[in-house]
């Protein structure tokens, strides 16, 4: 992208939530990203910038969610390049616990994404909870109470 083009387009700042306001498909169409890096990016004109008051990753997870799903497909139009418009976007209700409660979901949804997608992190997990198991069963497997009353 040129300077020229990045300095017509809108711009996202820190906390940001950029909404994709068009797809191919429905289950793309309002996809979001909170933005959390330290530079304003550009952004397309096609997608929707959303400054929350709120923890803005927990906005990010909620459009993830099945709730925001089943509302979204009642707004949804086209056939060929599907779009939700700024004003149905705002119909669709996002519940808001408090900030402290958002920040507890969040903490929580990251490292289930951790895990889930870090191959890394995931694996070396799963590695060390069958080591543990292993280790359980073995023990309960060689454990004779029968031989400890004898001796």
């Amino acid at each position: 992208m040129t300077p020229e083009l990045a300095n017509k387009l809108k711009k996202a700042k820190k906390g940001d939530l950029i909404i994709a306001g068009t797809s191919e498909n429905v289950e793309d169409v309002c996809k979001a990203v909170a933005w959390l890096g330290d530079d304003e990016i550009a952004i397309s004109g096609d997608a929707f910038i959303f400054t929350p008051d709120q923890n803005s990753k927990y906005i990010s997870y909620f459009f993830q969610s099945a709730f925001f799903n089943d509302q979204k497909i009642k707004y949804t139009t086209g056939t060929k390049v599907i779009r939700v418009s700024i004003y149905n976007l705002g119909k669709i209700v996002i519940p808001i616990p408090p900030l402290q409660e958002q920040e507890r979901i969040v903490s929580i949804l990251d490292k289930f994404d951790a895990l889930v997608n870090d191959a890394t992190i995931g694996i070396q997990d799963e590695i060390e909870a069958r080591r543990k198991q292993y280790e359980y069963y073995r023990n309960k497997l060689l454990t004779f109470k029968e031989f400890e009353e004898v001796g």
